[in-house]
This record gives structure tokens, C-alpha cells and sequence, in this order.
């Protein structure tokens, strides 16, 4: 059911079969906005093309490789016929390999880096191409805690997000340069229980999983929609993990190497057997005529679906009301109880 929350908005979000990006795509539907469904994998996009049309919205699918950057212009470009614009552009389409750097092939590292990098690149390119002639549009980059923070055993995966975080940084200043209406604005994750783990390239001992504790992906999906009607933020974090990881990093980066070189090899895996094949990396994980892998992992049993800190960051002025006057009304409290006489 449609729950209006401001007027209806043309929206792309890539790597919307699955995970991350297709519980995003509900999310928006939930507020009644037509959402362009960009990602590989045919079965994927056809069930979530029909999850957004359940939850109110109006769905539109687009096959595309976000690594081929001509395709991802025209991608753009029928969204546009379609809908006859673009308002908010979401970027998350991903590719990994769980293993240490040195048995990451220069073919695997390429084409983790030109999905997951270029593929917003191209993906920020195509929406802008539409957006600044209209002198508006909201483009939100779905980054990561590992942006900030690099990780053993996901090295390609890393230095992708680095360089969004990069790019996305030197965009933003460049359309504060101009005075462009334009905005960009970046989500930064914490570990989410999605199917990734099932497909990526995995050559661990053990089977790959995020490291505890983990979020349900419509506790990002909530941040990312409003991260989309309020891009003023250069940023938004996500979970308390990611909060502490990135202060962490800021004060005491080697202390933090240190820490995950220990604890950072058996916090990603455990045990079980696992398909250590090629995965989504060359091909969607789906097939023409696969199985629907859905937004949610294996992991509801530890998954959470809420984030205290998530909530502060998209309302910090309310939160920070809230405590202005409970400081006020304490101090108030205190103050009156010193005055009462005594008996």
C-alpha cells in the first residue's frame, strides 16, 4: 500500500535484484515512486519489478551491466522515455571476491573494481547527463563503512568503495563550485544480511559472512530513501558498528590494523561448505531462468532490523532537541530540588 510521503518521484536504482538494492526499491514504492530496476539478472528484476508494483509503486526494468558505460547511458535514457525524467538516482550495484590479494586474479581485481567503481562512475555520469540541464536531481552513492575502513580478505571490494568515496567527494565540490541545484549525497553501511554471500568468489577455508552483528537491508533501505529527500548531508552512517569503525579509523587507524588482522580473518567466515566458482562476478547469479535470491541472506536469525543510530543520523536535529530539553529539563529539576526547603 502507498504511504504519500511528498510528491511522486521518477527513481533509478541500480543492483536492484537483490539485496541492498532491492529492498530500496520497495521502500520507494511504499512511497508511491515510480522505480527503474537496474541489474543483470532477468529473474531477480521480474520478482522485484512486482514487489514495487504490490508495494504502490510503478516499476520499469532495465537489463544492464553497470561496467559497460554505454549501455548504461542508454539505460538511462529509456528510463527517461519512460517516465520523462530522473529526480533521484541511487548507485549500488556491486561485485566481490572474498580472498586474501595475492589470489585474486588481475582479471577478478578489474572487474570488481570496473562494477563496483565505474559502475557509479557511469551510473553518476548517465544521471547527471539528465539532471543538470534541469538543474536538479538527487544522485545517492550506497558506500560503506569499508570507504573509510580496509578490511583483510576483501581488497578489490575496498578499494572500489575508497574510490567512490573519492570521486563522490570531488563531485560534490565540484557542483557546490557551480552553484548546480544538483545533489549528491553518500550512505555509508554497516554488514547487512544479504544474498552476497551466497555468490560471490569465495576461496576462504570457511564460507564467507559479514561480521557481526549484522542489519537487516531495510534498515539501510529507510536511510537511503531519506538520504534521497535530504541530500543536503554530505553523508549518512548507518548501525552503530559503522559509527564506531569510522571513529575508530579516524583516532587510532593502527591500532585498528592491528585489531583486524587478528580478529578480521575468522570474523569473515565460518564453518560449512560453499561453491568457491566464479559466482555473480561474470554472470548474474540468477541465470535467464534462475532462482530469485530476494533482499534478505541466511542470516535472520542474527540480523537485526533496526539501528538506534541510524534513526539519530536521519534525525539529529529532532535528537538533538530531545536532549537540548532533557538537559534543560534536568538542570531545571536539579535546580529545584536545591531550592526546597529543607524539613
Amino acid at each position: 500500500m502507498r504511504t504519500p510521503r511528498g510528491p511522486r518521484r521518477n527513481v533509478v536504482v541500480t543492483g536492484a535484484a537483490a539485496g541492498v538494492g532491492r529492498a530500496t526499491a520497495r521502500a520507494f514504492a511504499a512511497r508511491g515512486d515510480r522505480v527503474a530496476l537496474l541489474a543483470r539478472g532477468r529473474t531477480g528484476l521480474a520478482a522485484a519489478a512486482d514487489e514495487v508494483q504490490r508495494a504502490g509503486g510503478e516499476a520499469f526494468v532495465v537489463s544492464v551491466d553497470m561496467a559497460d558505460a554505454k549501455a548504461v547511458e542508454d539505460a538511462a535514457q529509456q528510463v527517461v522515455d519512460a517516465f520523462g525524467g530522473i529526480d533521484v538516482w541511487v548507485n549500488d550495484a556491486f561485485a566481490g571476491v572474498f580472498a586474501p590479494f595475492t589470489e585474486i586474479t588481475p582479471d577478478e581485481f578489474r572487474r570488481v573494481t570496473e562494477v563496483t567503481y565505474l559502475g557509479y562512475v557511469f551510473g553518476t555520469r548517465a544521471a547527471l547527463r539528465h539532471m543538470l540541464p534541469r538543474d536538479s536531481g538527487t544522485i545517492v552513492q550506497v558506500g560503506s563503512a569499508l570507504a573509510y575502513r580496509g578490511v583483510p580478505l576483501q581488497s578489490a571490494y575496498c578499494g572500489a568503495k575508497h574510490a567512490i568515496q573519492g570521486f563522490n567527494e570531488s563531485l560534490r565540490c565540484e557542483l557546490l563550485h557551480t552553484g548546480s541545484k544538483v545533489r549528491t549525497t553518500m550512505v555509508q553501511l554497516p554488514a547487512v544480511n544479504t544474498p552476497q554471500f551466497d555468490w560471490v568468489v569465495d576461496r576462504l577455508p570457511g564460507r564467507a559472512r559479514p561480521v557481526a552483528p549484522v542489519y537487516q537491508p531495510e534498515v539501510v533501505a529507510r536511510s537511503i530513501v531519506h538520504a534521497a529527500g535530504h541530500p543536503r548531508r554530505r553523508e549518512y552512517w548507518v548501525g552503530g558498528s559503522t559509527a564506531a569503525t569510522l571513529i575508530a579509523n579516524a583516532v587510532v587507524p593502527g591500532l585498528l590494523d592491528r585489531y583486524l588482522a587478528r580478529t578480521g580473518y575468522d570474523a569473515q567466515q565460518e564453518e560449512g561448505g560453499h561453491d568457491s566458482g566464479p559466482g555473480n562476478l561474470w554472470s548474474p547469479a540468477d541465470g535467464p531462468h534462475g532462482h530469485d535470491h530476494g533482499a534478505r541472506g541466511r542470516f535472520d536469525d542474527e540480523a537485526v532490523d533496526t539501528s538506534p543510530q541510524a534513526w539519530v543520523s536521519r534525525n539529529r536535529t529532532r535528537a538533538g532537541a530531545g536532549l537540548l530539553a532533557g538537559g534543560l529539563g534536568a538542570a531545571a529539576l536539579a535546580t529545584a530540588l536545591r531550592r526546597r526547603p529543607r524539613a
